[in-house]
């Protein structure tokens, strides 16, 4: 698979819509911008789709941080990915690992 919307059948994500939908958490701009890159890696790798038979979306990663019981974009961000590698495995390349 070249292309990565190939991995995504042929969408794209919105990162820009992600890092809004982020502001509901705190952080700073750079936060929310890190953990939409780390969301547009997912998507890109076509994984999650694959797992959970569903489109990762800005919407749906809003939706699924907000679960997180707390913290910024950053701290939810880690708590989905874990939860996630518990889950399915292989995860963990998602996860931020050094931020500030």
């Amino acid at each position: 698979m070249n292309n990565p919307d190939e991995a995504t059948g042929g969408a794209t994500f919105d990162d820009t819509a992600l890092r809004a939908g982020l502001e509901t958490f705190g952080g700073d701009a750079e936060s929310r911008r890190v953990v939409a890159r780390h969301a547009r890696d997912l998507a890109d790798s076509g994984r999650y789709a694959g797992d959970a038979d569903v489109e990762l979306t800005a919407e749906h990663v809003v939706v699924q941080l907000a679960d997180a019981p707390n913290g910024g974009p950053v701290e939810r961000w880690n708590w989905w990915i874990g939860s996630l590698d518990l889950a399915f495995g292989g995860y963990a390349e998602f996860r931020i690992r050094q931020f500030g």
